[in-house]
């Protein structure tokens, strides 16, 4: 068995009208997960994340305003045998979304319902129970 490859990525939690969470599905994978990515090389991690967000669903938000959530290692959703170690920030306000890039599918998750089966493990173990306790919910 070899040993896991580690991939540093950025994504970003954005909020609709109705307060669902955006999630997004990369053509050709099965998994939803936040809009986001790998850093270019001299990227800060919210540059990261804020470039990505504009680049796959055409969101512009400037890397300041963005409110990093957390840090978090988790399998990768659609890569086998990578881990990766995701800087999760959140875009205050209310936002949009229109799939561009690799993006195929969007879709707006209600926190206070049953989660889809189909999310990537980073929001599912990590990202999902710390936005709920942060809201006081569940």
């Amino acid at each position: 068995m070899s040993s896991p490859q580690f991939l540093t990525v950025s994504a970003v939690c954005v909020y609709d009208r109705e307060g669902r969470l955006l999630t997004v599905r990369k053509r050709g994978t099965e998994k939803f997960m936040h809009p986001g990515g790998k850093p270019e090389p001299g990227e800060t991690a919210a540059q990261a994340a804020s470039r990505e967000l504009a680049e796959e669903v055409g969101i512009s938000i400037r890397p300041e305003y963005l409110q990093h959530l957390g840090t978090w290692d988790a399998d990768a959703a659609n890569e086998a045998d990578t881990v990766i170690r995701a800087s999760v920030f959140s875009a205050p306000g209310v936002w949009e979304a229109t799939p561009a890039a690799e993006i195929e599918a969007i879709r707006w998750l209600d926190l206070d319902h049953e989660w889809p089966s189909d999310l990537a493990p980073l929001l599912t173990e990590h990202v999902l129970p710390a936005l709920l306790e942060t809201r006081g919910a569940r």
